[in-house]
């Protein structure tokens, strides 16, 4: 089918000559999202503490640049340098996928102040603060651009020994849609993908948990955790023209979790 700029669908899917930030991008979704996007043709910044190399790799082997940014995004003094480090580097930004997150687990009774500070610190004053920053780029550089936010299935439900992760993924879901209703006009795109339980580093206690696992298990109608290639689809969707009329919304891919 061709749409009405007289491309075929699948060339609105295509990230040729587009500049991707991924944080957390070392491991899994991150690294996932990163190198999904390079094969739709994007070169790519890898934000992240840890060794980038492997997904430096990927990336490399479809024929995209990759760039390995390491910083601390706890500290809210990276988030220019960041900035400034992948412009002068790849030229331009057109697309911030907010990834990087971390999670506490300990009953509501017993939660410390450092556990609800670190976690609401990056993953929602950081996703927050980032985005700004990348906006202000967007519209100086007038050419519009994609924000995906990473949410959770804790943006719609309240879970449990998570009380901070829970307060920061359902806020990040809530700026998702302030910053789209703002920014929409501008040609920018903010908008979150909510993954549901996947087999990652953050719930190998869940998944080493055979009771809690199977609980688990048995409520996701696709019958299995999601690996990170899972979310590729969606990532790409998001940060291409395929999604320019799609503003502050959160995608569930979650094996049917919430619709069980």
């Amino acid at each position: 089918m061709e749409t009405e700029d007289g491309k075929m669908i699948l060339d609105k899917f295509r990230l040729d000559g587009k500049v991707a930030i991924v944080t957390g991008a070392a491991t899994g979704l991150g690294q996932a999202i990163a190198v999904a996007l390079a094969e739709a043709g994007a070169d790519v910044a890898g934000v992240d503490v840890g060794d980038m190399s492997e997904t430096g790799a990927g990336v490399e082997r479809v024929g995209r640049r990759f760039l390995a940014v390491q910083a601390d995004l706890m500290r809210m003094d990276s988030i220019p340098k960041v900035v400034a480090e992948v412009r002068a580097a790849l030229g331009r930004i057109d697309i911030l996928f907010n990834n990087a997150g971390i999670i506490r687990r300990t009953p509501c009774l017993e939660f410390s102040e450092k556990d609800w500070d670190d976690v609401l610190q990056l993953n929602l004053k950081t996703v927050f603060f980032l985005s700004q920053s990348v906006a202000r780029v967007f519209i100086e550089q007038g050419s519009g651009g994609k924000i995906i936010n990473t949410a959770s299935m804790l943006s719609f439900q309240g879970g449990i020994l998570i009380p901070s992760y829970t307060a920061a993924k359902s806020a990040v879901a809530g700026i998702t849609r302030t910053m789209a209703n703002e920014w929409a006009a501008r040609g920018i795109n903010v908008n979150a993908i909510a993954p549901g339980y996947f087999a990652t580093r953050a719930t190998e206690a869940l998944r080493q948990d055979e009771a809690r696992s199977r609980a688990i298990l048995e409520r996701i109608p696709a019958g299995r955790w999601g690996n990170p290639e899972d979310l590729a689809g969606m990532a790409v969707f998001l940060a291409s023209p395929a999604s320019d009329y799609c503003h502050g919304t959160v995608y569930p891919v979650d094996g049917g979790w919430l619709a069980r």
